[in-house]
């Protein structure tokens, strides 16, 4: 099996056209079609479903898919731990995050990673934490800042970067704006505003109500901070948010949400196994003050 075989099956099956996986690749569109037909002969079994708009992955091809793309971060890992060993630090970063995440400020990080090292070429993608979860053990990212979602695993591991308590909030008219605090009793029917259930302030606080026996239904559902913020000024919903949130829109009223036991919003860094964390990765966590021991 050959690593441009697996290189061709990925971009076809992300593309699920053979032309655009062609032209992406650079490579002749019978060029492309002999490569995957060589990887099927070799497995024995078809890898893709072929229709005349686009191709689909065959169950074979799904349980390949995941394994190619390991692979293929592993082979590029290794050519950039060389070059690193060599004084020189280059390929790609493929970062993860969350908006607004607490315990590092993502641009100012990135704009000190490019001054010490320009040959890295850095890309970003924003997204909720349980994907970022799977994108990193998947290998298709070297690393994300997110809300912990679960525990540390043979392909994902979590360095704790920040942790904090979660806060209510709502408009200075609301009835809950001259309390002193809140509990999720006190919440009970209240109109939330809040992310998508894949996001940390959302998982975080859905454990929160569930574990403390009371229901809430989210009416407003916003994917990104601003629109979150935009919606409580508008006396529309209330919502319950890490507390470094409250920063973010002075007009507002913040009361501490009590009663929750031990639900804090914390934030990690995720990253593969040791063995397997590239050496810009590695840069980036020593930019964050961490301590490299097993990064």
């Amino acid at each position: 099996m050959e690593l441009r075989h697996l290189q061709h099956f990925v971009a076809v099956a992300e593309d699920q056209h053979f032309t655009r996986a062609a032209e992406r690749l650079l490579v002749s569109q019978s060029g492309l079609s002999a490569s995957i037909r060589a990887l099927e002969r070799e497995l024995q079994t078809p890898l893709f479903v072929r229709t005349t708009r686009r191709v689909t992955l065959t169950e074979a091809g799904r349980a390949l898919l995941g394994e190619a793309v390991r692979i293929l971060a592993q082979v590029r890992a290794a050519h950039e731990a060389v070059a690193a060993v060599q004084g020189v630090l280059r390929g790609t970063l493929a970062l993860g995050t969350e908006q607004c995440i607490a315990g590092v400020h993502v641009a100012g990080l990135l704009a000190a990673f490019r001054r010490r090292h320009p040959d890295v070429e850095v890309r970003l993608r924003q997204a909720g934490s349980g994907e970022l979860a799977e994108e990193v053990a998947a290998g298709r990212l070297d690393l994300a800042f997110a809300y912990r979602t679960q525990a540390d695993t043979d392909q994902l591991r979590s360095v704790s970067l920040a942790s904090e308590p979660m806060t209510v909030l709502c408009h200075p008219s609301h009835r809950l704006a001259t309390a002193v605090a809140c509990t999720p009793e006190d919440l009970s029917g209240e109109t939330f505003v809040d992310f998508h259930p894949d996001w940390g302030p959302r998982r975080t606080t859905d454990a929160a109500f569930a574990a403390a026996g009371v229901r809430r239904t989210v009416s407003l559902e916003v994917n990104d901070v601003h629109s979150l913020l935009d919606l409580i000024d508008e006396n529309l919903g209330i919502a319950v948010v890490p507390r470094h949130f409250r920063h973010k829109r002075e007009g507002l009223t913040a009361l501490p949400l009590k009663g929750t036991g031990e639900a804090v919003y914390e934030t990690v860094a995720m990253l593969p196994p040791p063995e397997a964390t590239s050496p810009a990765a590695r840069a980036l966590m020593a930019l964050l003050d961490t301590s490299e021991e097993g990064v």
